[in-house]
């Protein structure tokens, strides 16, 4: 090949190379995004726990009769009154007892100068002492007698067992009473209370006398107080009881729903900024620092909210996440952290 070929295609070649190298870009390095920081941490914070469920009796009691076959004369009381203990709630017809204890006291009188007579005889000698036994006997039983017509007289007065108010009436005036039915539905000093449902992993932190802030969709708030929590949990849905007393005139009534916010004091929380809790694809998180500085983003759920910090579930303590900038990242972006991270505390210690 001649000398002038070669140099042609050397020339050719170092112009290809020239090009190439020219059209060659180095690709950028990624720039980390600039960032804040907080530290994941212990921190003691007040706490609810959030129920609901129905109003309910503290105590209900059934009111009737212990006489059976009189007619109702007069019926004293009706739903919603409230009634002291031993008050006369429904009058029977007593006309046939009221004769029954007349001649019981006349039989009462009878064996009574019977016996006078008799003591007077045997003291004289004139009676024997088995005569005299058989006088004392018979006004024992006429006394006897006068009792238990006096007791079916009183059984025709119904009166309250307790005092409360009445929530249920079944009687009306002219009815037969039969013995033993229910004629009224009485709630035992008019207290009643809230059967709060509360999740099981959350039992543990009720206490009996704990308040408890209770709402209703008509009803005026107030506030109630725990009076005991139930020992067994329902094994369909893990929910137990906690009973709270309502203050008497709250407005509610047996059967009304309502909510309960129960206040079981300061509880350990791990905690992180408010600023730092994102949401990605409707769901609540954070994006969490790796050790390469790349974030990832981990969900978690918020709880109570106080002092700029929110209580949260999904992460441990001590990792570190993206406050400020959290809304600009992406998954595996880097972050360069412009501060020392600080922890997050509320004025309450931390632990």
């Amino acid at each position: 090949m001649p000398d002038f070929r070669r140099a042609r295609l050397a020339l050719c070649a170092l112009a290809v190379l020239s090009i190439a190298a020219c059209q060659k870009k180095e690709e950028p390095k990624p720039q980390p995004r600039a960032v804040t920081a907080a530290t994941v941490s212990m921190a003691a914070l007040p706490m609810t726990v959030d129920a609901s469920g129905t109003i309910a009796a503290w105590q209900e009691i059934p009111v009737g009769s212990e006489a059976g076959g009189y007619e109702a004369v007069q019926v004293l009381v009706d739903e919603g009154s409230y009634v002291r203990q031993g008050q006369l709630l429904v009058k029977l017809n007593d006309r046939l007892l009221r004769a029954q204890l007349a001649s019981a006291q006349a039989t009462v009188n009878q064996t009574a100068a019977a016996l006078s007579r008799a003591r007077e005889l045997n003291a004289k000698g004139y009676l024997a002492k088995a005569a005299l036994d058989t006088a004392v006997a018979n006004a024992a039983t006429a006394q006897a007698g006068l009792a238990e017509a006096r007791a079916r007289l009183d059984q025709t007065n119904i009166r309250a067992p307790v005092s409360g108010q009445i929530t249920a009436r079944s009687v009306v005036k002219g009815q037969i009473v039969t013995a033993g039915a229910e004629l009224f539905r009485l709630v035992r000093q008019g207290q009643i209370e809230l059967n709060a449902q509360v999740p099981q992993a959350q039992l543990a932190l009720l206490r009996p006398g704990m308040t408890a802030a209770v709402t209703g969709d008509q009803q005026p708030p107030t506030t109630g107080s725990v009076r005991l929590i139930t020992p067994q949990v329902d094994p369909q849905t893990r929910l137990g009881l906690a009973r709270i007393t309502l203050p008497p005139g709250s407005g509610y009534r047996p059967g009304d729903f309502a909510r309960a916010s129960i206040n079981v004091g300061s509880q350990p929380a791990l905690v992180v900024p408010q600023s730092a809790v994102v949401f990605r694809v409707n769901q609540s998180g954070v994006y969490v620092i790796g050790a390469d500085n790349h974030v990832r983003f981990t969900p978690v759920t918020t709880g109570l909210r106080q002092g700029g910090l929110v209580a949260v579930t999904g992460l441990r303590p001590g990792q570190k996440v993206v406050v400020s900038g959290a809304g600009f990242l992406a998954e595996n972006a880097l972050v360069k952290v412009s501060a020392e991270p600080a922890p997050a505390t509320t004025g309450a210690s931390a632990r």
